[in-house]
């Protein structure tokens, strides 16, 4: 009888994709950004400001920065579905690490949006 451990896994295709969709997010607002670092770049706080003053930057920042906490999210998951055996202390880390996750993100809004 094969035994089933609930730990929820759900890997496969779709997050197979997720990660290539989200590093190519993340390639393009890098590029984006380089480019704009290399037109105009800031030498002082109130160029940085009226750089992220513009909703439009604040806006791919923040799926900038959601593609990288999704991307870190399926790659740390995968790493502790790999070497975590035991499935209690694998359900907590995997918990932690959702909840740094999310605050990450909120931080990140807080942070864009309170310029």
């Amino acid at each position: 009888m094969v035994e089933r451990v609930i730990t929820g896994a759900h890997y496969g295709l779709k997050d197979w994709l997720a990660q290539r969709f989200t590093a190519v997010a993340m390639a393009v607002y890098a590029l984006w950004m380089l480019g704009a670092l290399l037109i105009g770049p800031p030498n002082d706080f109130a160029v940085w400001r009226g750089l992220f003053a513009n909703q439009g930057v604040k806006a791919w920042t923040f799926v900038f920065l959601v593609s990288l906490y999704w991307h870190a999210w399926i790659g740390v998951r995968d790493i502790f579905m790999d070497y975590i055996k035991p499935t209690g202390l694998l359900l907590l880390l995997q918990v932690l690490t959702i909840v740094a996750l999310v605050g990450y993100a909120g931080w990140s809004i807080q942070i864009l949006w309170s310029i």
